[in-house]
């Protein structure tokens, strides 16, 4: 089991938020909601991640980080998707290797605190670029 580390990626990417907001022609401001759900969601998220992983719940942990990693990307939440999906390889190697109810509460020790990190960064700068207008 390795050691979360992904400072190399961008903590928000904005050509992501600017692509999706090209793609839903946001003269009705649906990329501010979208990005505003996601901010409003992302604690809802971590907290059943880390529930399912503490409980040694795997398919609760799957789904979990699943939603985690596909919600991140789609905002450009680069650098907490990759946690995400270190994370997800981690549970699908563990859980064929141990026993679940051992290896994912070992999987929380190693993961959480980096995401709980990078999940309050990237909350701060999603409300940054809200509040000064950076989305547009």
């Amino acid at each position: 089991m390795t050691q979360p580390d992904d400072s190399s990626r961008p903590l928000v990417d904005q050509s992501v938020l600017d692509r999706l907001r090209a793609e839903l022609d946001d003269d009705e401001g649906y990329c501010t909601v979208f990005v505003a759900n996601f901010i409003e969601y992302l604690p809802h998220r971590i907290a059943k991640l880390r529930l399912a992983l503490t409980t040694g719940d795997l398919d609760g942990a799957i789904d979990a980080v699943l939603s985690l990693k596909t919600s991140s990307q789609m905002v450009g939440a680069e650098r907490l998707a990759g946690l995400a999906m270190d994370l997800e390889v981690a549970i699908r190697d563990e859980s064929r290797q141990a026993d679940a109810a051992v290896s994912l509460p070992h999987l929380a020790a190693a993961f959480l605190k980096p995401i709980n990190q990078c999940s309050r960064q990237t909350l701060h700068r999603l409300q940054a670029q809200r509040s000064s207008g950076a989305n547009r």
